[in-house]
């Protein structure tokens, strides 16, 4: 899932991270009911979402007396803005101002990302501005395990994320004292490289008095879309399709979601990596790439592969059928992932292209099958819809978006594809997505500078974006993707309603 993009900033900054103990952090749910959001909802806050004329003043400190992880009651909740102070230079709440339009454009956000095998860091500013992005890729992991290992993964981002983060503040050529908040992904992903970037997150935000954000990855994926594609606006559609996703979701607004299919075992993704392990391609690369430049040389109807699902009237994904019929033709052809494509016979070589590109045929003509009958569904609900979003490290596959690119237009709808820097795993995503959420005034406020080293993070491995339309609930749904946690629109949800019931 990623891309790029780059600018530069007139602010300069020298600075040094100070690092704080290992073991920190609260879980949210401790002091509100699984009901509840992650996110503080201040109700004067919606002003700054249909008036955004308030100017970010920068270098000042957040003071609240609101308990860390409270809802603010009706009566004290403050309008936030940045205003100067003459002595400590402590962020302060003030009344909003008109005849500046700025605000939105001025906030500054750090995004932190490490769900998965990518550690990744941006800088964004309110007007889509990327100022900075730094990935560090763990693709020498990828080739050595044959795919993501959890424990390897979380020491590779404990390496390098100290140096990741101060690398999109230096290309930024900002400090913390510049930003408006940090965002980070808390989920849904790996939970010890997610426990990565949430610590780190923290220390930033506890040293500098930051508001914080707790983004969902997914969510992310869909609304970077709105970054790059300024036409893009609610209601729309959107595919997420990476190694441990397929998600079908209609986009009603930010924050509320329904999701109408997703996978019910293994994502496309996941069907990729292990077809190109078993092909014995460079999986330095990533399994998607990899397959994608092999099928160029085969034939993609020489091996005849069921497409799955065909029987199911549902809007739902599986590939673990798909890549069983891959192993078993790859065994057929007496095909030795051991010995890589680079010494492979000419005989050898053309087998393993036909297996690629036929695999690959069936595998995207599953995720045509069920986005058309998603758009259908969608329109039903939402008849103004008027995009498809394509987003996730697998729509970043030309062969992908230029079939699901005809099904779209078949539908009279426009295909929203975020460059392939901005598919995969990113901090841009991130970055842009705690935009969007902390402009309406969902954020946590600053954590404590230091805490406690029994401290338990708020990660959310398995965590729901939407709600399932009915028509797209399936009985094949395996047991271990019960939820954890309440999906992010049901959360939202219920934040909205009791801000209703205290006003």
């Amino acid at each position: 899932m990623q891309s790029q993009c780059k600018s530069s900033s007139p602010h300069s900054s020298n600075f040094r991270v100070s690092l704080f103990r290992s073991g920190e952090m609260v879980r949210l749910f401790l002091t509100l009911s699984p009901a509840i959001s992650r996110f503080n909802i201040y109700p004067g806050i919606s002003i700054l979402a249909t008036n955004p004329s308030l100017r970010l003043q920068k270098h000042h400190q957040l003071k609240t007396k609101t308990p860390a992880f409270s809802l603010i009651p009706p009566s004290s909740s403050p309008n936030f803005q940045r205003t100067p102070s003459n002595s400590t230079g402590t962020r302060t709440f003030s009344s909003p101002k008109s005849g500046n339009s700025s605000f939105g454009d001025n906030l500054v956000v750090l995004g932190i990302e490490t769900s998965c095998d990518d550690t990744a860091a941006a800088v964004v500013r309110g007007n889509g501005e990327v100022l900075s992005q730094v990935i560090s890729s763990q693709a020498d992991l990828l080739a050595q395990y044959g795919g993501v290992a959890p424990k390897q993964a979380e020491e590779a981002h404990s390496r390098v994320i100290d140096k990741v983060v101060q690398d999109a503040l230096d290309r930024a050529n900002l400090s913390e004292k510049d930003l408006s908040a940090v965002a980070v992904t808390i989920g849904p992903g790996l939970s010890l490289c997610l426990r990565v970037g949430v610590r780190k997150a923290r220390r930033v935000a506890g040293e500098f008095n930051l508001p914080m954000v707790g983004v969902h990855h997914m969510e992310a994926h869909a609304l970077v879309a709105r970054l790059v594609e300024q036409e893009l606006s609610f209601p729309f559609m959107a595919l997420l399709i990476s190694g441990g996703h397929n998600l079908l979701v209609l986009a009603h607004k930010l924050g509320q979601y329904t999701q109408l299919g997703t996978t019910v075992d293994d994502a496309i993704g996941e069907a990729f990596d292990k077809t190109a392990k078993w092909l014995g391609l460079d999986m330095r690369r990533s399994g998607g790439p990899a397959v994608e430049e092999l099928a160029l040389e085969g034939d993609a109807k020489s091996v005849k592969f069921n497409v799955p699902m065909k029987n199911h009237k549902d809007c739902n994904f599986s590939y673990a059928g798909l890549k069983t019929q891959v192993r078993l033709a790859i065994e057929a052809k007496d095909i030795d992932c051991k010995h890589p494509l680079s010494s492979a016979t000419n005989e050898d070589r053309r087998n393993r292209a036909d297996i690629a590109a036929s695999f690959q045929r069936v595998a995207v003509l599953h995720l045509e099958e069920k986005c058309e009958r998603a758009i259908d569904w969608a329109l039903e609900l939402e008849p103004s819809i008027k995009h498809m979003v394509v987003s996730g490290g697998v729509a970043s596959n030309k062969y992908v978006r230029l079939r699901l690119n005809n099904i779209v237009k078949n539908k009279e709808l426009k295909l929203v594809c975020p460059p392939p820097s901005l598919c995969t795993d990113n901090g841009v995503m991130v970055a842009w997505t705690g935009l969007e959420h902390f402009r309406v005034g969902r954020y946590d406020p600053p954590p404590p500078a230091i805490e406690p080293e029994d401290y338990v993070y708020d990660l959310r491995p398995r965590w729901p974006l939407g709600e399932e339309y009915a028509k797209g609930r399936s009985d094949a749904r395996s047991m271990r993707t019960a939820r954890i946690h309440p999906s992010l629109t049901s959360i939202i949800r219920a934040d909205s309603l009791q801000q209703q019931t205290q006003t």
